[in-house]
């Protein structure tokens, strides 16, 4: 793989337009992983947790301030009040409820990060709440309204999808399609989540070459699919680090809003 990459001129590489995300202030109390503050060298973007899944006070300081220490662009990492089960268990929540839980959530880091002078760009969900968002279009639509309420400024990170745009184009909110690297993806171009997590560093490798190049991704059937995609999810373990630093290395991550004001001619 390192010898294709090696093949790329400098022309190839500066048409690479792809925003790398990925998650920090995972940690609560006396559960910390400073190893997550080593994917801020690498990443352009970062999704802090608003402590409802994940996160504390202090953790979620800490976070904001090597983000800024880094010059990486910060939004919010919502979910299910269920930080036992790390979000991932899902909850059957009214509108007004589920407006509430992403108003409470935003507004904690809109006020956070105020106090040392930064400003969220996005909010993603995260577990069980990406999940469902992804699946239900009503869902995600209650999260986008609840979001723009925040601030009609921010943009909505959601898995890539026609659901997703349409969510989009309804509410008239910013949206960030987003592919996750070790998902496997079913012929529809949806996320199978009943397969678990690739882990092969050797066909991880392939697929970040592919998306980045060609914006494919293969499928369950093995078939070579176009993902439209703005930004790219590395989760925070060893294996996600190197393929982020791969990543890194055929071209500089570009932060969403960024890469959209050079379209429109601002930059």
């Amino acid at each position: 793989m390192q010898e294709v990459l090696e093949k790329h001129d400098n022309k190839q590489k500066r048409n690479i337009v792809m925003d790398y995300n990925s998650d920090l202030a995972q940690g609560f109390g006396i559960y910390k992983n400073d190893k997550e503050f080593e994917f801020l060298d690498y990443v352009s973007s970062v999704n802090i947790s608003a402590g409802f899944h994940a996160g504390d006070p202090v953790t979620i300081r800490e976070a904001l301030l090597k983000a800024k220490e880094k010059n990486v662009v910060i939004g919010a990492n919502i979910g299910f009040n269920d930080i036992q089960g790390f979000g991932m268990h899902a909850m059957n929540l009214s509108e007004d409820e589920i407006e509430a839980l992403v108003i409470y959530q935003v507004g904690a880091l809109q006020s956070f990060a105020k106090a040392y002078s930064l400003e969220i760009e996005f909010v993603r969900p995260h577990g069980a709440m990406y999940n469902l968002a992804e699946e239900n279009f009503e869902f995600s639509c209650s999260i986008a309204k609840a979001i723009k309420k925040c601030s009609k400024w921010l943009s909505y990170v959601g898995a890539a999808s026609e659901n997703l745009i349409k969510v989009g184009e309804t509410v008239e909110l910013p949206i960030v399609s987003e592919v996750e690297l070790n998902k496997t993806y079913a012929k529809n171009g949806l996320v199978d989540r009943t397969v678990a997590d690739i882990k092969d560093y050797g066909i991880l490798s392939k697929r970040l070459y592919k998306l980045l190049q060609y914006k494919q991704i293969e499928n369950v059937a093995g078939e070579l699919m176009n993902i439209s995609a703005n930004t790219i999810h590395f989760a925070t373990d060893d294996i996600s680090l190197r393929l982020l630093k791969e990543a890194h290395s055929m071209a500089l991550g570009t932060p969403v809003n960024f890469a959209r004001a050079q379209e429109s001619g601002w930059v």
